[in-house]
């Protein structure tokens, strides 16, 4: 059990907290775990993504609840507002892009904020994220 914890479990925290906004390095975890070829890749995939989206489905809902209490005016800061041009330019297609460093958290929390619908939103945050573990796990496998 402990290296399950060190493995697949521990990978899906670090995803967790990497996708929310707070910093994090899951795909260095991820890489370094693929090397190690103690655990099935589709299970470290698995791990990986599950953990990144939910991470992305909880800041989702934080500009959700967010957008309850505060007008969209209060979201200020650049990266914000250059979220809120991209989303509404391109609606949860372009949450296909909240894998990106820097750039994906502002992308959920602002999807929530203008209340993007919450399936073609996790669709699309999905297939970009488990893209980008494969591609991780493609290269260092």
């Amino acid at each position: 059990m402990s290296t399950l914890l060190q493995g697949p479990v521990g990978l899906f925290f670090s995803a967790l907290i990497s996708s929310t906004l707070l910093p994090g390095g899951s795909e260095a975890l991820l890489a370094w775990l693929v090397a190690q070829a103690s655990h099935p890749l589709w299970l470290l995939w698995l791990s990986a993504t599950a953990g990144n989206v939910l991470g992305s489905v909880l800041t989702w809902g934080l500009g959700y609840w967010l957008a309850r209490r505060y007008p969209l005016q209060a979201l200020d800061k650049p990266q914000h507002q250059r979220a809120k041009r991209w989303l509404e330019r391109y609606g949860p297609a372009g949450l296909l892009l909240a894998w990106l460093p820097l750039i994906g958290d502002p992308l959920c929390l602002m999807a929530g904020w203008l209340r993007l619908g919450f399936m073609a939103s996790l669709v699309a945050i999905t297939l970009g994220k488990a893209l980008r573990y494969a591609v991780v796990i493609g290269v260092f496998g």
